[in-house]
């Protein structure tokens, strides 16, 4: 069987950075043990490092930490060049980056906590679910 390709939304990498209780910290555990392939793009890594930084206070992570955990989450992705825009699709904006870049890198998720936010990714056959449920399927 063919591991599931994926694409891990900004709220997911926060979520289990700043709690150890929850699914987004087990798929953040899991990265390692390669039972699935995230994809990322530079956008992407953009936004995770900008999320970061501004809330490095409240994640309790300084600016070395921050680099770390930026550098084992590129290390464990499977790096994708967006050539296309699907633009606009979701209902918030700054979301398209992410089905972009499923689309270009024929993912089969995004693991998301806001499923509502990419509804239209269906139509690309890219099923966004939350990190509960793909845990579930991995």
């Amino acid at each position: 069987m063919q591991k599931p390709e994926v694409v891990l939304d900004i709220n997911v990498i926060f979520s289990g950075l700043y709690s150890s209780d929850g699914a987004s910290y087990q798929i953040l555990k899991a990265l390692p043990q390669r039972t699935f392939e995230p994809v990322l793009s530079v956008t992407l890594l953009f936004e995770y490092e900008d999320v970061l930084r501004r809330n490095a206070k409240m994640l309790r992570l300084n600016s070395s930490q921050i680099e770390s955990v930026l550098n084992n989450i590129c290390d464990f992705c499977r790096h994708q060049k967006v050539h296309y825009r699907w633009r606009p699709n979701l209902k918030d904006p700054k979301d398209d980056h992410v089905l972009e870049l499923a689309v270009a890198a024929n993912a089969n998720f995004i693991v998301t906590h806001n499923i509502r936010d990419f509804k239209s990714s269906n139509r690309f056959s890219v099923q966004a679910i939350s990190p509960k449920q793909f845990l579930e399927k991995i």
